[in-house]
């Protein structure tokens, strides 16, 4: 819309000084938001990278087992390597919204608070 106010130029715009940038890094809020990121994103990396080394690994040591049939000629090997694909978008679905979610909004009142405070 034509009625908002456009966003600061570059020269009205003061940055944040890197003492301040320390200061909200130490500060709790800024921990809790690493904290809730951390705790969602490393298990999920970890389990992911556990279940595309299974799919490696029995690829190389279960031939028997990955040319078993499922349905016509579709067999078990194809099915696992289309659900790493799937598993790849559902993580990555999961993940916004729980960004949005949760780590957006504290995200956001740290930004404001050092933009109200530059």
């Amino acid at each position: 819309m034509a009625t908002e106010t456009p966003p600061p130029s570059k020269a009205e715009r003061q940055l944040p000084s890197t003492e301040e940038f320390e200061q909200v890094q130490e500060s709790a809020e800024f921990a809790e938001l690493r904290r809730a990121h951390r705790s969602f994103a490393f298990p999920l990396t970890v389990a992911f990278v556990v279940w595309y080394l299974l799919y490696v690994l029995l690829c190389n040591y279960a031939d028997d087992f990955m040319d078993t049939k499922v349905v016509g000629n579709i067999n078990v090997a194809l099915v696992l390597g289309l659900a790493q694909f799937l598993t790849t978008f559902l993580i990555a679905w999961w993940y916004a919204r729980y960004s949005a979610a949760k780590l957006d909004p504290k995200a956001a009142a740290i930004k404001s608070r050092m933009e109200d405070g530059a």
